[in-house]
């Protein structure tokens, strides 16, 4: 078994899937018939990773291994991989969220019990930080240009993958700092809470808004001072230089097009 089931840092709730691996001698048979699946319980729904490749016409390798994502009617999800012999010895300690369950062939190697090591927050070079924090600001015009344009899906998803992704690595390194960097935020960020402290907290809350242009607004403002001063801080600590200007500019540049009529000519 793999994932969260296996880490004694992650709390436990009724939500938690099962990462199970099966090692098989081959594998071709268990996919030209399922209903092996059947004692699973009843299915709910299945998804087939290595099939389902969205209309891009990749052929995926299954002879050594197979994904099988199964939600049942009860409300328990198994991620189960079929692996051959061959594949779990490639593979096998490079998860160090791993439990042998069983092992009757007697081929699993030994290994030291699960720790989450691997998914600590790691420390950030400057030219990660530096790359970070110039995208940041650099992509902020265009989320500015988006709604200036009245181009919703447009600004969405630029302030989500430029600014967002930004802003969540930052504080994913603040909290590293705090923790002399001991410590995993979890997929997607989703331990945020568990970390950072109230004012903060509300602060990134803040950063989420609906379809209208003035809330959006304002939590691009409010991303804004919440990146600032992580951004600040994780500078400080790692004696990295925080781009002042480049805050400075555009910020201006910002409130600038915040206040454009929709008929402006030019921005300044």
């Amino acid at each position: 078994m793999n994932g969260s089931r296996t880490n004694p840092n992650v709390p436990k709730d009724i939500f938690q899937d099962y990462d199970i691996v099966y090692v098989v001698t081959e594998i071709v048979s268990f996919l030209k018939d399922k209903s092996w699946l059947d004692t699973f319980g009843d299915l709910l729904m299945i998804q087939e990773p290595d099939k389902n490749n969205f209309g891009r016409g990749i052929e995926s390798e299954t002879t050594a291994a197979y994904g099988l994502l199964m939600l049942f009617t009860d409300g328990n999800r198994i991620d189960l991989q079929l692996k051959t012999k061959e594949r779990m010895l490639e593979e096998y300690e490079r998860d160090k969220l791993t439990v042998p369950l069983l092992d009757k062939d007697d081929i699993l190697p030994a290994i030291p019990s699960p720790s989450d090591v691997d998914y600590h927050v790691q420390k950030p070079s400057k030219a990660a930080y530096d790359s970070y924090t110039n995208n940041f600001w650099w992509c902020a015009q265009n989320v500015a240009k988006g709604i200036w344009r009245d181009e919703l899906p447009y600004a969405k998803q630029m302030f989500e993958l430029t600014m967002r992704n930004a802003l969540d690595n930052m504080v994913s390194w603040w909290i590293g700092i705090q923790t002399d960097f001991q410590v995993s935020v979890g997929k997607l960020g989703k331990y945020f809470k568990n970390f950072l402290p109230d004012t903060y907290w509300k602060m990134y809350k803040g950063t989420y808004s609906d379809a209208d242009y003035t809330n959006m607004w304002e939590s691009i403002f409010v991303t804004c001072e919440l990146f600032r001063v992580l951004a600040k801080e994780v500078a400080a600590h790692l004696q990295f230089t925080y781009p002042l200007e480049d805050d400075q500019n555009m910020t201006t540049y910002l409130r600038q097009v915040r206040k454009l009529s929709h008929d402006a000519t030019g921005v300044f």
